[in-house]
């Protein structure tokens, strides 16, 4: 293994003390994270009036596609499409957003930052761009009448370069919550977070990640808990493991869809729509390793896969998808490190700082 390449982090202001903010990039230059991928660009925008805000993944030349949706409560767009035995073999971009099922309007203003671009499907005269999106639900961090809409989506698309992602508090991570299993009062700071692998052979394969969980999100590596439903005091851990054998109910607080993961992976590699369907399926594994309990009957989890096709892999989808479920844990791990806190809902570094 030659690199393992991971953002830099950024800096955000708490929304409620700025009005929020709009932060598209971070310093680092190096295309670490979901744009080490060969032909994939990124782009944030977080709305200024509440936390919440979208992501966008675009392909201008078009990457093969796939989806699996582990969630029991998704709301997406496009998904059909992105069945192996359907037409269409490429999409041109992914959007990930806040906002709930409102959220999904944000794709309208990609498809018309791309068709102005004349990046599409060629469908006799016309260009039509092809544009997946998954959603989650943050409506309940600040004014939930404040969704990311096509504008949203617009900026996010204008402004996707192939620098090194911002992380934690931004784009559709921005109203992004963990820890809700006993409500939002004993809640922590969710985020978006990047991660890549390079291999000698120069496959690469990467994730962009959103994680708005419901229970706690845990280094598997370690099995300790990283961020999640906190103590009655508010200074430690309560672990939902435990409070689910308890007896605890999840949803039983009125936090409806409050447990969804959305995200990417991709890959330098050349595949078929089963194939990157595969490496989705795959993926989710990083997802079940990091966050606990994933996949109930309320969230919305669900994984893209893309493949860009600038790689002739020789080490066959098992490694892929093996790579894919790795990067999707570190991923996660990095969106709840890399978050900024809010008031009464603080981050990893919050809790830290009080001894937590």
């Amino acid at each position: 293994m030659r690199t393992i390449g991971f953002v830099g982090l950024a800096v955000f202001a708490l929304f409620a003390q700025t009005g929020g903010c709009v932060a598209q990039e971070a310093s680092d230059p190096a295309g670490a994270g979901i744009t080490a991928v060969e032909g994939l660009r990124l782009g944030h925008f977080t709305l200024q009036e509440r936390p919440t805000g979208c992501t966008v993944v675009i392909a201008e030349d078009g990457a093969v596609a796939g989806v699996d949706v582990r969630g029991g409560a998704p709301g997406t767009r496009e998904i059909a499409l992105l069945d192996p035995v359907n037409q269409v073999q490429e999409v041109h971009a992914i959007v990930l957003s806040g906002g709930s099922a409102f959220g999904l309007d944000a794709a309208s203003g990609v498809v018309r930052h791309l068709e102005e671009r004349g990046i599409g499907y060629q469908a006799g005269d016309h260009v039509v761009p092809i544009v997946a999106a998954a959603i989650l639900f943050d409506l309940g961090v600040g004014d939930g009448s404040v969704r990311p809409g096509p504008e949203c989506g617009y900026e996010a698309a204008r402004t996707a370069s192939v620098a090194a992602s911002a992380e934690g508090s931004v784009g559709a991570g921005a109203g992004a919550t963990v820890g809700k299993l006993r409500g939002l009062e004993r809640a922590m700071k969710g985020g978006i977070g990047t991660a890549s692998i390079t291999l000698d052979d120069g496959l690469t394969v990467a994730a962009i990640v959103a994680v708005n969980a419901i229970g706690d999100i845990i280094d598997p590596a370690t099995g300790s808990i990283v961020a999640g439903v906190r103590t009655e005091d508010g200074t430690g851990f309560a672990d939902a493991r435990a409070l689910l054998r308890a007896g605890e109910v999840p949803g039983n607080r009125g936090e409806v869809g409050g447990n969804t993961t959305i995200g990417v992976v991709a890959t330098n590699a050349t595949l078929t729509k089963a194939e990157i369907t595969k490496v989705a399926q795959m993926a989710h594994d990083g997802v079940a390793r990091t966050v606990y309990p994933a996949h109930t009957p309320r969230d919305g989890d669900t994984v893209f896969g893309l493949a860009t096709g600038v790689h002739l892999d020789e080490g066959g989808l098992t490694r892929i998808g093996a790579l894919a479920a790795q990067v999707m844990s570190e991923a996660i791990l990095r969106a709840v490190r890399a978050a900024t806190g809010l008031p009464g809902i603080p981050s990893v570094a919050d809790l830290a700082g009080a001894g937590g």
